[in-house]
């Protein structure tokens, strides 16, 4: 879980260096690239991995990166606009949007400390974006709505790493998200790879991939709230 943190706190950063070069979807897309060609890359030189990339299940691949990409793009774009700080906060809501969804759709029972836990949630959202205050930032709420997504993408992700290897999950992450991120980009914007920061760059594609690797496999042996 350390090295999760320690790589979203890079990618972070990373992102808000690379922002007067690139687009939101360009980042994601540079991101995406980089992580599936060190995906591949790992697959042929350990043909021993390979048996897990057997018969995938499609479906739920499909409906948790659709998720996650929403709530990727919204936290990306709120690193570029907001301060750090505040979308870190905001993004650490997460499991109370997780505990929630658990009792709404999975049938939890909501027993009095996660009752707890959802209302002090909720509270810090409200002390966090301060409304009536200093007004609502579009932003903000933008970086809430990714929030949301991510607590839906916990809960997919953590039933996930009970039939799928965590190379599958990666593979099947930025395979899926990569052309949705190129949709909304410049299809020529490598051309300006150069021009970049190498640093940020190398923390954009490398970063990218090990905040993932380590979250999968926090899921896989106990608990994780960041699923960026």
């Amino acid at each position: 879980m350390a090295g999760s943190l320690f790589s979203f706190s890079a990618l972070a950063v990373s992102l808000r260096e690379l922002k007067s070069y690139f687009s939101v979807f360009e980042m994601l897309s540079l991101r995406c690239g980089a992580g599936l060609a060190i995906l591949l890359l790992i697959t042929a030189l350990r043909p021993d991995l390979r048996a897990g990339l057997k018969r995938p299940n499609i479906k739920i691949h499909l409906f948790r990166n659709a998720v996650h990409f929403l709530g990727t793009y919204g936290w990306a774009y709120g690193v570029t606009v907001l301060p750090l700080a505040l979308v870190f906060a905001l993004e650490y809501t997460t499991p109370a949007w997780v505990a929630l969804l658990a009792v709404l759709f999975l049938k939890e029972k909501p027993t009095p400390p996660r009752l707890v836990a959802i209302g002090l949630g909720f509270l810090g959202v409200l002390v966090i974006l301060r409304p009536g205050i200093e007004g609502l930032q579009p932003a903000a709420l933008v970086v809430l709505g990714a929030a949301i997504a991510f607590g839906i993408t916990v809960a997919t992700t953590k039933a996930m790493t009970r039939t799928e290897s965590t190379l599958a999950i990666l593979i099947g992450m930025n395979a899926l998200q990569l052309p949705m991120n190129l949709l909304g980009a410049d299809p020529w914007f490598w051309t300006r790879l150069p021009d970049a920061p190498l640093l940020p760059v190398l923390g954009v594609a490398f970063a990218g991939l090990s905040a993932h690797w380590c979250l999968t496999n926090a899921y896989r042996y106990g608990d994780a709230i960041m699923v960026v």
